[in-house]
């Protein structure tokens, strides 16, 4: 069976983290091979690239372009390699990511990042997103209950609103890719949202 790739997106304390892990255990107990990664990160260098984008201050540009950087890396050297085993690949963030971060709420030009996307990708793309929507204010107090903020998590409510309106475009511009969840909900139904997604497709 071909290999599929599941992204998981939102902004920080949406509750991306606490289901992906769940979704492979879904999902290998199904006999399933399973690959789980994150972005920025998922390899040695992406994982370098990833602690000086989050901790560094830095212009819109290089901000962007250190992202790609790192995704281009991650789908040379992990995310290609396990689809074409057959493996499902869940990652924590994508391209969608950049283009709520950086093109949302650092307002950089999404024309852009469109042609990164492009000359990065080259035509890959996820085979189902799961957006954990969730209003910034709610966020906010999730975080500040478990953790210190690096310099995305520090930024203010309005920089996560323009972040959750760069998600909502994504998923107009690609309605059969994207699922939205509920993240507002109890831990247990946003699984169930997540299970029901999942159980949707065709491929299990």
């Amino acid at each position: 069976m071909p290999g599929r790739f599941i992204t998981f997106e939102g902004i920080d304390g949406a509750g991306k983290s606490s289901h992906i892990g769940a979704l492979a255990a879904w999902l290998r107990a199904r006999g399933h091979p399973v690959v789980v990664t994150r972005e920025p990160g998922g390899t040695a260098l992406a994982e370098r690239l990833r602690e000086i984008v989050l901790h560094t201050p830095m212009d819109p540009l290089s901000e962007a372009l250190l992202v790609f950087a790192a995704r281009r890396d991650h789908l040379v050297n992990l995310i290609e390699p396990a689809l074409a085993r057959g493996d499902t690949v869940l990652c924590d963030r994508f391209t969608d990511a950049t283009f709520a971060y950086q093109g949302g709420g650092r307002g950089f030009d999404n024309a852009l990042l469109g042609h990164l996307e492009h000359w990065v990708q080259q035509g890959r793309q996820p085979d189902l997103t799961l957006w954990f929507d969730l209003a910034p204010a709610t966020a906010a107090a999730r975080r500040g209950a478990v953790r210190s903020p690096d310099r995305f998590e520090a930024q203010d409510e309005a920089f996560f609103e323009r972040v959750r309106a760069g998600y909502a475009s994504r998923c107009a511009a690609a309605p059969a890719r994207f699922v939205r969840l509920d993240a507002e909900a109890a831990r247990e139904a946003v699984w169930q949202q997540v299970q029901v997604a999942a159980e949707a497709r065709a491929w299990w």
